[in-house]
């Protein structure tokens, strides 16, 4: 991410992905749905919504930037603020931010070109129940990354 639109967000994650919007529907309108439907834009309305303000969850579209030598391609950075997510879950961070978005009708193609955690989100992590060495083990996976794919 470039450092002069990171500043611009606000503390929480940052995504930039690259955005190929369906012919006539512009790249300010795929980037903010973008943002909607990977925060709260898929969110079923009950009863309860009135007792809080989805506006504080809601994903936020901060800045779109042409892509250098593509056609039709934008970098959309999109700010998520840390209460969306549930404190130390991969799972629910990642099924909001890579999830349904990327069968969104509105675009012919998406990229999520790069993630950023904030440390505070990071340390609730709590790691492998047993250890990295255990893991390594029961792996036999020495001297190297340990990495996953969704």
């Amino acid at each position: 991410m470039s450092p002069q639109t990171e500043t611009k967000a606000g503390v929480g994650f940052k995504a930039a992905f690259r955005v190929s919007p369906q012919p006539g529907v512009p790249p300010e309108e795929a980037g903010v749905a973008v943002a909607a439907e990977s925060s709260t834009g898929t969110w079923t309305t009950v009863w309860t919504d009135g007792l809080t303000s989805l506006d504080c969850y809601k994903g936020r579209c901060y800045h779109i930037e042409p892509v250098a030598g593509e056609d039709s391609q934008w970098i959309c950075y999109v700010d998520y603020p840390l209460d969306l997510f549930e404190e130390g879950s991969v799972t629910n961070m990642f099924t909001s931010i890579v999830g349904n978005v990327f069968g969104f009708k509105a675009l012919r193609a998406l990229r999520l070109e790069d993630l950023r955690i904030p440390p505070t989100y990071s340390k609730t992590f709590q790691g492998p129940p047993h250890g990295i060495q255990v893991e390594r083990d029961k792996l036999n996976k020495y001297g190297r990354p340990l990495l996953g794919v969704l």
